[in-house]
This record gives structure tokens, C-alpha cells and sequence, in this order.
């Protein structure tokens, strides 16, 4: 209803300094595919998405346009960075949007604040076929996964010899040959992570000190904490770098390079970072926000979604085309991958940041 009366008051706005102008009324601006007349007289609902503006033109296409058809609604997208649209989020009570996509660990921001529904899956019948990871979603009652990535090991077999587990990460004979992502990145606190299953300590045990001591001792081996993955490539074909911890996105772009590198899932499983999709709190059209969230969990969207985008799908009834699947983290991958708590890392984050900074950065 908000949605509505906004939009009737543009238009009476509109029509009023037409008039003054003695002039036609310019037309109000509308959301994409709409028209003034079925906004104006409530025909047509209005859902507002949140989510990343990268690839937004190939999300728009396999899911927003079948989605309008399917329910005769109009979805009006915003993008942004996940930083962006939570914070625009918070700072805005009365905010028009209705569902949105973020990383986990922006996610975990939005739960924490109150910005989300407890969802209720009973609403969404298609939560049954996500994969076994997922079950942490469904659990604390978060919006559940839409598309998935892995953290593991990029490697020259040729200068690098055999690596086989992240724990390899700490060999001396890799003494300023890896990158590792920066802790201000997506996999930053993955990183972490890691260096605490090295230590053999639980990361929420300690508050990540153990964690931290461990990637004291890496910092030798470490030419670069780098914040985009494209730096890669030029490295790796410089011979400054032998070893990334890198995600499998990163691989899918070394072109003509990738013929030198492995990607491997290490001994220890891999990390995800999970995109989510959650009801906002405020939302005015929450029966369509929940006809969305099952959408986009379907077979069909997530099939489409992952030939087109392309992203890995969470659905367990898809099957994918060989193609498609080598540039994506397979579902029985996953499952055997490791998840990041982000309700551990948020509030510990900080200072973590800090702490890099200091030992890694300096």
C-alpha cells in the first residue's frame, strides 16, 4: 500500500505543475515494466529486490522477467554492493524493499539487527530440496541460500609441486610464493578460518587468537593479501605467485592461464560463502516476497540462473550440463565444503580487521 500512495502522490504531483504550466502532464516515472494505469489503480502489485548489481541484466532475464509473468506483478530492482543496500537498509524504517539478497556475513548483520522475518519455510515448498548445507538457514530460521562459491587452492603443479590441503599453505618452500585473499574481501574471514582448523583450535573458542598466531607463522610465504581476485592472473603469469587461496570464480577467469593451474578442494574441504535471499521485517507485500523466495529456489530458475549467470544452484533435483558445471561448486561438493559461522566472525570482526592490518599489512 505504501508502494501506492507514493506513487498516486507523484502522479497527482506531476499532474498539478502540469497544470501551473499550463502544458500536458509529463509522464511519472514508473518501475520497469509497468505502466501508470495498473500502478495507479493497484492492478498490478509491486515487489522491490534488493540484490547485486553484477550480472543484473542476466538475473533480470531468468528471474525477474519469468517471475512478473508468472504472478502479473512488477519487480522493481535495485542493485548494489551488499555494504550499499544493508546500510540503505538500516537507515531507512520505512524502506520499500521487500527482499533482498546478501553475502552471508551481511546476512548475519541484517538478522542481528532485526531487519528480517523469522522465516517461516512452510511458505516456501521448494527450502525441501536444498542441499544438506543449507540445514544452518533452516535452522535459525534465516532466508535460505540462492546460489553458492568455494574457497580452495589455486596452484602451478609445475613450480609448486603436489599440494594437497590447506595445512600445505605453511611449508617452507613456499616462502613468499601465495596470496591469500585480505580480510576485507568475501573470503577474508574464511581465511581465518582456516589458519584456526591449522591451529587445531575451534575459531569461537578464542576469540581467533590461535588463528591469529598461525597466520603469523604464514606471513613469510605470503606475497600479497589482495582484494581482487583479477590481480591473479597477472600474478600467477608473472611467476610472482605459485599458490592462491582463491575461489573457483577466480579460476573460471585465468583464460589461456588456467591451462598451467589446478583448482583443488583441499584434504580439509573447502570453504562456501553462500547469497542469500531473506523477507524484509517492513515489507507490505510479504505473500509475494515469500512467492519470490520459493521461485527463485525452484528447478526451473535455478537451472536456468546457473546456465545463464552463471551460479551455482542450491536445488538438489538440478542437474546441470557438463559445461556449466565446470565453473560452478557442485552440490556434492558442497556438502563435503566447510561453512563459515558469521555469527561468530561479525562480532569478532573488528578487531580481527585490526589485527591483519597489524601482522599481515604491515
Amino acid at each position: 500500500m505504501k508502494k501506492l500512495t507514493a506513487l498516486i502522490a507523484l502522479i497527482l504531483c506531476a499532474s498539478m505543475l502540469a497544470a501551473c504550466g499550463g502544458g500536458s502532464p509529463s509522464a511519472p516515472t514508473t518501475p520497469t515494466g509497468a505502466t501508470e494505469a495498473t500502478q495507479a489503480s493497484g492492478e498490478k502489485p509491486v515487489l522491490v529486490v534488493s540484490n547485486f548489481a553484477l550480472a543484473d541484466d542476466k538475473i533480470k532475464e531468468s528471474v525477474v522477467t519469468p517471475f512478473e509473468e508468472k504472478y502479473n506483478c512488477t519487480v522493481v530492482y535495485e542493485g548494489g554492493t551488499n555494504s550499499e543496500r544493508l546500510t540503505k537498509l538500516k537507515n531507512d524504517p520505512n524502506s520499500d524493499v521487500d527482499v533482498i539478497y546478501l553475502a552471508q556475513q551481511y546476512a548475519q548483520q541484517g538478522v542481528d539487527a532485526g531487519l528480517f522475518d523469522e522465516l517461516d519455510y512452510s511458505q516456501v515448498p521448494n527450502a525441501e530440496f536444498l542441499l544438506e548445507k543449507a540445514n544452518i538457514f533452516k535452522e535459525t530460521k534465516q532466508g535460505p541460500p540462492t546460489t553458492m562459491n568455494r574457497l580452495g587452492i589455486i596452484y602451478n603443479p609445475e613450480k609448486a609441486g603436489e599440494i594437497t590441503a590447506f595445512a600445505d599453505l605453511w611449508k617452507a618452500e613456499y616462502k613468499g610464493k601465495i596470496a591469500i585473499p585480505d580480510i576485507s574481501t568475501t573470503f577474508g574471514p574464511a581465511m581465518v578460518n582456516v589458519a584456526a582448523n591449522y591451529a587445531g583450535v575451534a575459531l569461537g573458542s578464542d576469540k581467533g587468537a590461535a588463528a591469529f598466531k598461525a597466520l603469523e607463522e604464514l606471513k613469510p610465504n605470503i606475497v600479497k593479501t589482495y582484494s581482487k581476485s583479477s590481480d591473479l592472473k597477472n600474478m600467477f603469469a608473472s611467476g610472482e605467485i605459485t599458490v592462491a587461496v582463491a575461489a573457483e570464480f577466480a579460476y573460471n577467469t585465468m583464460g589461456e592461464q588456467a591451462a598451467n593451474l589446478i583448482f583443488l578442494d583441499p584434504a580439509e574441504g573447502a570453504f562456501l560463502n553462500f547469497n542469500t535471499i531473506n523477507v524484509v521485517k517492513s515489507s507490505d507485500q510479504k505473500d509475494l516476497a515469500y512467492k519470490f523466495v520459493d521461485f527463485v529456489l525452484s528447478k526451473e530458475i535455478q537451472l536456468k540462473s546457473a546456465v545463464t549467470v552463471p551460479e551455482s544452484t542450491v536445488n538438489t533435483q538440478v542437474e546441470l550440463p557438463a559445461e556449466t558445471l565446470a565453473k560452478v561448486t557442485p552440490i556434492e561438493t558442497a556438502n563435503k565444503s566447510n561453512v563459515v559461522d558469521f555469527s561468530v566472525v561479525n562480532p569478532n570482526l573488528a578487531d580481527w580487521v585490526d589485527q591483519w592490518n597489524r601482522i599481515l599489512n604491515q
